[in-house]
Protein backbone atom coordinates (compact mmCIF):
# COMPACT_ATOMS: atom_id res chain seq x y z
CA UNK A 1 0.00 0.00 0.00
CA UNK A 2 1.30 3.38 -1.03
CA UNK A 3 0.52 6.61 0.49
CA UNK A 4 0.12 10.01 -1.96
CA UNK A 5 1.50 12.86 -0.57
CA UNK A 6 1.27 16.57 -1.45
CA UNK A 7 4.63 18.15 -2.34
CA UNK A 8 4.95 21.29 0.09
CA UNK A 9 5.06 24.50 -1.39
CA UNK A 10 8.08 26.71 -1.91
CA UNK A 11 7.75 29.21 0.69
CA UNK A 12 11.54 30.23 0.26
CA UNK A 13 10.37 33.85 -0.77
CA UNK A 14 7.27 34.54 1.07
CA UNK A 15 7.17 37.86 2.54
CA UNK A 16 5.41 37.11 6.21
CA UNK A 17 3.75 39.79 7.52
CA UNK A 18 1.79 39.77 10.91
CA UNK A 19 -1.76 41.49 11.32
CA UNK A 20 -1.69 45.01 12.77
CA UNK A 21 -4.26 43.89 15.03
CA UNK A 22 -1.93 41.63 16.82
CA UNK A 23 -0.28 44.73 18.85
CA UNK A 24 3.17 43.46 18.47
CA UNK A 25 2.81 40.99 20.83
CA UNK A 26 3.85 38.39 19.00
CA UNK A 27 1.19 36.16 19.36
CA UNK A 28 -0.72 36.26 16.31
CA UNK A 29 -1.28 35.02 12.94
CA UNK A 30 1.31 35.83 10.00
CA UNK A 31 0.79 35.89 6.50
CA UNK A 32 2.80 35.97 3.32
CA UNK A 33 0.46 37.78 0.63
CA UNK A 34 3.16 38.53 -2.09
CA UNK A 35 3.09 34.62 -3.63
CA UNK A 36 1.23 34.12 -6.83
CA UNK A 37 -0.78 31.14 -6.56
CA UNK A 38 -1.53 30.66 -2.37
CA UNK A 39 -1.69 32.59 0.72
CA UNK A 40 0.45 30.79 3.44
CA UNK A 41 -0.36 31.11 6.81
CA UNK A 42 1.47 30.05 10.13
CA UNK A 43 1.61 30.73 14.28
CA UNK A 44 4.23 33.99 14.81
CA UNK A 45 5.10 31.90 17.74
CA UNK A 46 5.98 28.97 15.66
CA UNK A 47 7.56 30.28 12.72
CA UNK A 48 9.25 26.67 11.84
CA UNK A 49 6.09 24.90 12.69
CA UNK A 50 3.35 23.96 9.65
CA UNK A 51 1.66 26.24 7.37
CA UNK A 52 -1.98 26.56 6.15
CA UNK A 53 -2.28 27.59 2.21
CA UNK A 54 -5.01 29.15 0.90
CA UNK A 55 -5.97 29.88 -2.62
CA UNK A 56 -6.09 33.72 -3.32
CA UNK A 57 -9.73 33.39 -4.30
CA UNK A 58 -10.73 31.11 -0.65
CA UNK A 59 -8.82 33.56 1.34
CA UNK A 60 -10.27 36.47 0.01
CA UNK A 61 -13.80 34.99 0.96
CA UNK A 62 -12.38 33.91 4.15
CA UNK A 63 -10.91 37.69 5.08
CA UNK A 64 -14.61 39.25 3.86
CA UNK A 65 -16.49 37.00 6.10
CA UNK A 66 -14.40 38.23 8.91
CA UNK A 67 -15.72 42.00 8.54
Amino acid sequence: MTQDRLTPPDLAEAAWRTSSYSGGQGECVEVAPNLPHLIPVRDSKRPAGPVVTFGHTAWQTFVDDLA
